[in-house]
């Protein structure tokens, strides 16, 4: 089973990673210090272009300002849009990846259709299950009480089939999350803002470790993390782990 400690464990040779440095924490320095391969970036158009170039095989964000580096990296590798899915172990539960991560992903349901195929091909590289949960705003037996609860568990549903007659193992959660960290391996948020809750409610009140945040719409590793991480050697063996 893939788990967080077994990332820390099997770290394959010879990848090389690029980590961004944009503060004087001392966290990004004692990481990467962990490893034999890692390279510290304090311009992100270095970093970027050493990624697409290939003078690295991965490379991370670690404390580098989202504002500047995510901007660049969707004008270098010409996205319309950057695609993230987040990695947790919550305490005391197995290892699932939350999807979409971001506020402004995720707001159709073919874009949560998009985030979820190329979530299960990441996810067989890794070694992990491949059920998929899908969530709305609530049960069946809630229909009707409010148009909004209503249009998440209708796009849920178009989602779930759509997912299952393309030969996935998807099944509609509606709001329980509670059993779909038991029952899935990938949960598909309503859209990015309650992906985006999940995640931070999960890892700041409820202590899940979280590896980062993989972006998936692009030929290239690179994992997002949150500036408010003080160890990124996680982030860093998982972006060396997806280069395989």
């Amino acid at each position: 089973m893939f788990t967080y400690d077994s990332l820390l464990k099997d770290i394959p040779k010879g990848v090389t990673v690029g980590i961004g440095k944009g503060s004087n924490h001392g966290y990004v320095e004692k990481s990467a210090s962990a490893f034999g391969n890692v390279s510290i970036y304090d311009d992100p158009v270095d970093l970027i272009s050493d990624l697409k170039n290939g003078a690295i095989d991965a490379a991370v964000r670690g404390d580098m300002p989202s504002s500047v580096l995510l901007p660049l990296m969707k004008e270098t590798f010409e996205l319309s849009e950057i695609q993230r899915t987040v990695l947790l172990e919550p305490v005391g539960r197995k290892m699932i990846f939350v999807a979409p991560a971001g506020i402004d992903e995720g707001r159709t349901v073919h874009q949560k259709y998009m985030l979820a195929i190329k979530n299960i091909e990441l996810m067989k590289r890794i070694g992990m299950g491949e059920r998929i949960a899908v969530m709305s705003g609530g049960r069946e037996d809630d229909r009707g009480r409010d148009q909004t609860v209503d249009r998440t568990m209708d796009d849920a549903a178009e989602l779930t089939e759509l997912l299952r007659s393309k030969g996935y193992d998807a099944y509609d959660a509606g709001i329980l999350i509670e059993s779909a960290a038991d029952y899935a391996d990938l949960i598909i948020a309503p859209d990015g803002i309650s992906g985006n809750i999940i995640f931070r409610t999960l890892h700041f009140l409820g202590n899940a470790k979280a590896l980062g945040a993989p972006v998936i719409n692009m030929n290239k590793v690179f994992v997002d993390t949150s500036r408010v991480k003080t160890d990124y050697r996680d982030s860093i063996a998982l972006a060396m782990k997806l280069t395989r």
